[in-house]
């Protein structure tokens, strides 16, 4: 639900907003607190507030999931077209010292989507790690699926599954351990490689407290699977099972 941090939710709100063509708009905002491991190997958790935005714009969207995203194609609830968003990357210190840090980045890629009603979509993203060192920019993606359902009390649940792959190079920026980088840290060598990284289950509930006002709340649990569940720093100082909790208020703007 709530990913960006604020600066990085300032700029992709200031480029969706020089973008966006005159239509009509509708847009959720508020602010929210998670608790989330700090990288994708899980070695610790952190507290964090986080922003919450779902904005629409004609076919340019914003939201804390899916980044800016523009339906270039949009036929019988089929889109597809680019996307920007935010890559979080990693600071290796305290288990994780002697490992190389890993910048936050841009992810900019391509989507495709089918979505012939509001409460349910399938979907798919293919996209490449932008800035930072080329050794840790490589070519990552998605797929998944999202449905929606009336709990009752104007109530709604919402559960969600995706899939997530990265190339070797992505994929050896968080989870490999090269020689000198072994040696620094005691974490074991080891050479990640390419394919699905990890599988994600989340369950979201969204609740209206007066009007234009709501909570939202979620629960993930990831886990990870092939050559990022066999990683040394997961075996070491990691979880293969991980756990994400998220709760925030937003205003509707009609």
């Amino acid at each position: 639900m709530c990913r960006m941090t604020t600066s990085v939710f300032a700029g992709l709100l200031g480029l969706w907003a020089g973008t966006a063509p005159a239509a009509g708009m509708s847009a959720d905002i508020g602010l929210g607190i998670s608790y989330q491991p700090r990288e994708p190997s899980g070695s610790r958790y952190q507290t964090v507030p986080v922003p919450y935005f779902d904005l629409d714009w004609g076919n340019i969207s914003l939201g804390t999931d899916d980044g800016l995203t523009w339906s270039a194609l949009e036929h019988n609830g089929l889109s597809a077209g680019p996307y920007l968003n935010y890559l979080p990357g990693r600071t290796a210190n305290g288990s994780l010292q002697g490992l190389p840090d890993v910048p936050d980045r841009a992810e900019a890629g391509a989507f495709i989507q089918y979505a012939p009603a509001d409460f349910w979509r399938l979907y798919a993203q293919l996209g490449r790690a932008v800035g930072g060192p080329r050794e840790q920019s490589g070519v990552l993606g998605k797929v998944g699926g999202e449905l929606g359902y009336p709990l009752g009390a104007g109530v709604i649940g919402s559960s969600g599954l995706v899939a997530r792959f990265a190339d070797a190079r992505q994929t050896q920026a968080f989870f490999g351990v090269d020689e000198p980088a072994a040696a620094a840290s005691g974490i074991r060598p080891y050479k990640a490689g390419a394919g699905f990284q990890n599988v994600t289950l989340t369950q979201s509930l969204h609740i209206p407290l007066a009007p234009n006002w709501s909570l939202l709340t979620s629960a993930s649990w990831v886990h990870l699977v092939g050559s990022t569940a066999n990683s040394s720093i997961v075996r070491q100082t990691g979880e293969v099972n991980q756990a994400q909790v998220q709760a925030a208020i937003s205003y509707t703007f009609d």
